[in-house]
């Protein structure tokens, strides 16, 4: 009997070199116990059947051919002999392998006792047995002509993307060729004036120096105003903005912390202009939040806006041109540490509060008052801010507060309690109160989809009374994020916060 199994099991691919064939096939075995062959094909899931084809004794060539007529039709090509191929499961090689094998000995194709190529062997038994018209005018398939093959698609998509990548950097080279955008990023920069005039119609807030801090010819007319008082720090420049302006970038250790952090600075036109060669500036420490160790957004990603937000602002007479200084605010990134001196941990709040404002002083013509001092920081970075105010009311004169904490939460405190209750706004504000300090501005900014007016007005209702001035502005549609905070900057905040600071005046 002739059994041929359909099912789905699986396709192997399997290489019938012995017989002329290489391609997917069915299993086939040919080592039946009554003498059959058994072969398996899959012709897809789901699908399974069973067909059987006797197979009679050795007989002459007609009389199979006659069999194979009758008992395998599927097996006869279109006139009527037998043909490879066309009976699922069937190939004529089998055929051939059963009648030519001595003593009724069947083996698989690819195994047995067989020969090493015994369908060569046995060629002229089979023409015999089955006449050589069928083997001679009937031969299995010849292989088709190779087509040309088409070029991949996966190919084309590359080499599309290559071709589109190199003209986008001959178009970013020519914008740099064309615009000197990025000229001069890690070029020494310092910011102290170095003599009267020499500076005179600059106006890129590249900064020049020497690498000493020389004074104006003149003193200003301003008691209020100091020069950089030096040492000069050597800044290099990270970014040049579309207007020319520079920000750029020191380490540096902190006299009074002994932490030693990067800090960013930023400068506005009006700073190299002759006319303010004699005025102090303003000075904002703008600060990141979330962690904030690695860098601090306000200086990496210009594209929030807060550099150019300042001088439209400046430009159109609405807002002061401030100093931006950004340090970084926390040592790692593992924990908070909430701006404060945190026993046993870096000094952070001497850095933010002490040690940022010295190099600031000797780096840039500032103002000695309060006045000329102030914070804006995002998050973390607004907790820290507040309370680096109502801690120092007699050396800073105001905070922007952007969706900000209001009370200390890191894990740090733990043991800890006074000096927690020390940095804690809740805890100091009562106290600037009872002692009638110096009257200290608060802007407390948010975004209607990030939510937390409840604390700012919490905090309003408590301690927005005697010396404690607290304002509380809602960003329509903002969001908690450094774009939705600078819109609300632009909105009338800066301008907000330059009615209680003092700008720079031109001589």
């Amino acid at each position: 009997m002739l059994r041929v199994l359909h099912g789905y099991p699986r396709y192997r691919k399997r290489s019938y070199r012995s017989v002329g064939i290489s391609s997917h096939v069915p299993q086939r075995d040919l080592n039946g116990a009554d003498g059959s062959i058994t072969s398996q094909a899959s012709h897809g899931p789901h699908f399974a059947s069973t067909r059987t084809w006797p197979l009679p004794p050795l007989r002459s060539p007609a009389g199979t051919s006659h069999w194979v007529r009758e008992s395998c039709p599927e097996a006869l090509g279109p006139l009527g002999r037998p043909v490879a191929g066309h009976a699922p499961g069937v190939n004529s090689n089998d055929i051939f392998r059963r009648f030519v094998q001595p003593d009724g000995q069947k083996t698989h194709p690819n195994r047995g006792t067989h020969p090493p190529d015994p369908i060569r062997s046995a060629r002229p038994r089979a023409a015999a047995l089955f006449g050589a018209k069928f083997v001679h005018e009937y031969p299995q398939a010849q292989p088709q002509p190779q087509q040309p093959r088409r070029r991949s698609r996966k190919k084309v998509w590359i080499g599309s993307a290559v071709a589109v990548a190199l003209l986008a950097g001959a178009g970013a080279g020519l914008v740099y060729w064309t615009t000197d955008w990025f000229d001069g990023n890690g070029e020494a920069v310092s910011y102290a004036k170095p003599s009267a005039g020499a500076d005179e119609g600059r106006a890129d807030g590249k900064g020049t120096g020497t690498g000493g801090v020389q004074q104006p010819a003149a003193p200003s007319a301003d008691p209020d105003v100091s020069l950089p008082t030096g040492p000069v720090t050597e800044f290099k420049q990270t970014v040049k903005l579309e207007d020319g302006t520079r920000i750029s970038k020191a380490k540096v250790k902190g006299a009074k912390s002994g932490f030693e952090g990067s800090v960013w600075v930023w400068t506005p036109r009006e700073y190299d202009r002759p006319e303010y060669a004699k005025s102090a500036f303003p000075v904002m420490i703008a600060l990141p939040g979330g962690n904030g160790n690695a860098d601090n957004y306000w200086a990496t990603m210009p594209q929030l806006g807060l550099q150019k937000a300042v001088a439209e602002g400046a430009a159109a007479g609405k807002s002061l041109p401030f100093i931006l200084v950004m340090p970084i605010l926390n040592p790692d990134a593992r924990y908070y540490y909430d701006g404060s001196d945190i026993p046993g941990q870096a000094k952070m709040g001497t850095w933010i509060g002490e040690d940022v404002p010295d190099l600031a002083r000797a780096n840039f013509r500032t103002y000695k008052s309060r006045d000329g001092w102030a914070f804006m920081g995002n998050s973390s970075g607004a907790f820290v801010g507040l309370k680096q105010l109502l801690q120092k009311p007699d050396r800073f004169r105001a905070v922007m507060a952007n969706g900000g904490e209001i009370v200390p939460d890191s894990p740090l405190w733990k043991g800890h309690q006074a000096e927690m209750d020390a940095n804690n706004p809740e805890k100091i504000a009562p106290k600037l109160i009872g002692d009638k300090g110096p009257e200290v501005n608060v802007f407390f900014q948010y975004g209607t989809k990030e939510g937390g007016r409840d604390r700012m007005e919490k905090f309003q209702q408590q301690f927005g009374q005697g010396p404690i001035k607290v304002t509380i502005h809602e960003i329509q549609g903002g969001d908690h994020n450094g774009w939705d905070y600078v819109r609300g900057m632009k909105d009338g905040q800066l301008e907000e916060l330059s009615k209680v600071m003092k700008g720079p005046k031109p001589q």
